[in-house]
């Protein structure tokens, strides 16, 4: 009876996971790729997983569309492909996930003269083993992003150098492949390295919703379902980038039970701590401009509440079948909280209970809440897929979205572990950031993050000197809110004020004042209209100019 209960409610739903991205989602998809033009690539660098007992090479397949001006490979720009199991996301749907307002980035930078290379990660057989590219390990991926850099290097005419873009788990290959070739003295002739919203100190899913979909594909038996949860979260990229993992919290010996001993945050063992150590080790690419551009917001404002209530509901499966599930975020801090419940019953008679609980730091809320950008439990449902039941469920949540890829995580901060803490931006590794106001879908494309990539594709940067003068300025935000903040760099200041100026495009004094040094970080308020603005910054040992965008 348990196994009937549960595969006439959740089979549907555990089927579609291999279709479930946490992405933001692609509407109007442009028919772009060109399946003669798409190109397989394996690399030359092996790389052997932690569980695996050889080394593999991995392989790829990219596409090069060039630009409308000259028609010529001179001027590459990199876009790679992130966590993507199954590879439901194929070149066509890269290449349309820079979509905006009716654009495309991809279309813009072509039409002044850029080429776009998307690589794909796909499913693929090497040396007898099956390999799901896009949700394989990082390093391997990134041996393959090697390769193609290597490739472009030599085709490209001229010497103009390369921009790479890695959105989500993208970000991550790249970091790895551009500080793997500098640690290793092999050129990459790589200018920019945008990271979008990726999760450099580790990426997340609700530990209720973990537990609740493993225990369900394990109870039912079907050996593809239990095969579909060991591709999505229990592939090698999830166990790499998931911050809490339910195989960090399992009894030795059941695929399902919780160990009452393990209830806080952890990783998955021998893959989550190992992944950052390695990363943290290699650290960021030295000779290339590191910048990011982010989903969540760096003003404190929460996806929801620590320990909340996320499902409460009776799902009624017919034939005398129900279910009561319930389901909350981790708790407040140092809290311990029934996060995960399931029973079925039989013309009211309970069949079967699983139930899992979850415990916080002692400083720290749990992580589901916090600043971020964000994903929805729906997704990892399949947007109901036809299925009344699951339906029913997702039309019961009461909170849909969670803390995906925490803005913590995303800017690099060594408060891994403080999701709630106030970034401080002179402690990350990027010289350049956006930061939206409010939390936006994890790799959504605005058009202020693709106005802040643009800038830096055109290597006209936002927020950065344009002279020699050390860059003793730095906006802490671009674009600007209700006031602009700019960070001194405290080795340099030796004036007790600075004379600033602000200049519209066109060359049009608007602003001008004569402000205080008091601290490492002064603000000017603003009422501007929106625009691109010159803000200059002078004191008597030199001036800067920075630009900057009103929204």
């Amino acid at each position: 009876m348990k196994n009937i209960t549960l595969l006439s409610v959740f089979l549907m739903s555990i089927a579609s996971m291999g279709q479930v991205s946490f992405q933001y989602p692609v509407h109007n998809i442009a028919h772009v790729s060109n399946e003669a033009a798409v190109t397989q690539i394996t690399a030359t660098i092996g790389y052997q997983g932690y569980d695996e007992t050889q080394e593999y090479f991995g392989q790829g397949e990219f596409e090069i569309f060039l630009d409308v001006v000259d028609g010529v490979l001179d001027k590459p720009i990199i876009l790679l492909d992130g966590f993507d199991p199954g590879d439901a996301r194929d070149i066509n749907g890269l290449y349309n996930s820079l979509a905006f307002g009716g654009e495309n980035l991809a279309d813009i930078v072509r039409n002044e003269g850029f080429d776009i290379v998307v690589l794909n990660a796909p499913l693929y057989t090497t040396d007898g083993k099956d390999i799901d590219g896009g949700a394989d390990f990082i390093q391997r991926n990134a041996m393959v992003l090697i390769e193609l850099i290597n490739f472009l290097n030599e085709e490209k005419v001229g010497d103009e150098e390369l921009v790479v873009l890695g959105p989500s788990m993208g970000g991550l290959i790249a970091r790895y492949g551009l500080a793997f070739m500098e640690e290793n003295d092999i050129p990459h002739e790589t200018r920019l390295f945008i990271s979008f919203d990726s999760p450099h100190k580790g990426a997340n899913i609700p530990i209720s919703l973990q537990y609740l979909i493993n225990y369900l594909a394990q109870e039912i038996g079907d050996a593809q379902a239990i095969a579909i949860v060991d591709e999505v979260l229990n592939s090698p990229a999830a166990k790499e980038m998931l911050y809490d993992h339910l195989l960090g919290h399992l009894l030795d010996g059941s695929p399902t039970q919780q160990d009452p001993t393990k209830l806080l945050p952890a990783g998955a063992p021998d893959f989550r701590d190992a992944f950052q150590a390695e990363l943290d080790a290699l650290g960021f690419p030295q000779n290339v401009r590191n910048v990011t551009m982010i989903n969540g917001t760096d003003n404190g404002t929460t996806t929801g509440m620590a320990g909340m209530q996320l499902v409460d509901t009776t799902l009624d499966l017919g034939s005398g079948i129900t279910a009561d599930v319930n389901l909350h975020f981790t708790p407040e801090a140092n809290q311990t909280i029934n996060v995960t419940f399931f029973e079925s019953f039989f013309i009211g008679f309970p069949v079967d209970t699983f139930e899992a609980d979850a415990q916080a730091l002692a400083t720290i809320d749990g992580v589901d809440a916090a600043p971020g950008g964000v994903s929805f439990i729906s997704n990892a449902l399949g947007g109901g897929g036809g299925n009344p039941a699951i339906q029913a469920f997702i039309d019961a949540l009461e909170q849909d979205q969670f803390s995906f890829i925490p803005t913590i995580s995303a800017l690099a901060l060594e408060t891994e572990n403080d999701w709630y803490a106030s970034p401080d931006l002179t402690d990350s590794p990027f010289v350049n950031f956006h930061i939206p106001t409010t939390n936006e879908r994890h790799v959504q494309p605005t058009e202020q993050n693709i106005a802040f990539a643009l800038a830096e594709i055109r290597q006209m940067p936002l927020g950065i000197s344009e002279n020699e003068y050390e860059e003793t300025f730095q906006l802490v935000r671009n674009p600007v809110a209700e006031t602009i903040e700019i960070f001194i760099h405290p080795a340099l200041i030796t004036d007790t004020s600075v004379h600033t100026e602000i200049y519209t495009h066109t060359g049009q004094q608007v602003f001008e004042d004569t402000i205080s040094i008091s601290s490492a970080t002064i603000s000017i308020p603003q009422t501007l209209p929106s625009g691109m603005y010159f803000l200059k910054l002078s004191t008597s040992t030199g001036s800067q100019t920075l630009k900057f965008l009103i929204n």
